[in-house]
C-alpha cells in the first residue's frame, strides 16, 4: 500500500488519510501536517483529478467554496476559544506545488512576530514545515476533536445550509 501522502484525496476517499477531520459536502476538512500556527487546516476536493477550481462546474465550485467557508468558521471559532492571542483567519488557494484542489485555512495570532504576522504565512521559513516540534501528533488530539465537533455543530445549523 502506498503512503497516503502521495495521494491525499484518494486516501481520504478510501478512509486512509489520518488528517481528515470531517467529510463535508464537496470537500474533506483536514488538519495540516505542520501546526506552528495551531489549527492550520485545509479543505481538499472530494474529486480525484481536480487540479484547480475551474475544473469544477459552477455549482460544484459554489459547494466547494461553501465548505471552505464552513471550515474557516470552525477554525476561527475553535482557535478563538483556545488561544487569547487569536487574531484572524487567512484563506489561501495557491495550487503551485500540490496538484489537487485545496484551500489553506490559516489561523493567525497576535503572538506571531510582526515581520510574519502582517504578511502571508509563506514569510515563515520553510523549516517550519519540516521541524519535528511543529509536526502533527498526539498532542494535537484535543485540537482535532474540537475542530471536528465544531464542524459537526456548524453543519447542523441553519446558517450553513446550502441549497443549490
Amino acid at each position: 500500500m502506498t503512503d497516503w501522502r502521495s495521494d491525499r484525496v484518494g486516501a481520504a476517499l478510501e478512509g486512509r488519510n489520518p488528517t481528515v477531520l470531517a467529510e463535508l459536502d464537496a470537500a474533506f476538512a483536514v488538519i495540516g501536517d505542520a501546526q506552528w500556527l495551531p489549527g492550520y487546516s485545509l479543505a481538499l476536493t472530494k474529486r480525484r483529478g481536480v487540479d484547480r477550481l475551474s475544473d469544477l462546474s459552477r455549482a460544484e465550485r459554489i459547494a466547494y467554496l461553501a465548505d471552505v467557508d464552513l471550515l474557516a468558521t470552525a477554525v476561527e471559532n475553535v482557535c478563538q476559544r483556545r488561544d487569547v492571542g487569536y487574531w484572524r483567519i487567512n484563506v489561501e488557494m495557491l495550487g503551485n506545488i500540490d496538484h489537487f484542489l485545496h484551500a489553506h485555512v490559516w489561523p493567525r495570532y497576535a503572538w506571531e512576530p510582526d515581520a510574519v504576522r502582517k504578511g502571508p504565512v509563506w514569510k515563515y521559513s520553510g523549516d517550519h514545515w519540516r521541524d519535528p516540534q511543529f509536526a502533527l501528533g498526539a498532542e494535537h488530539d484535543e485540537l482535532r476533536a474540537d475542530l471536528t465537533a465544531e464542524l459537526d455543530q456548524l453543519r447542523g445549523s441553519e446558517e450553513f445550509r446550502l441549497d443549490l
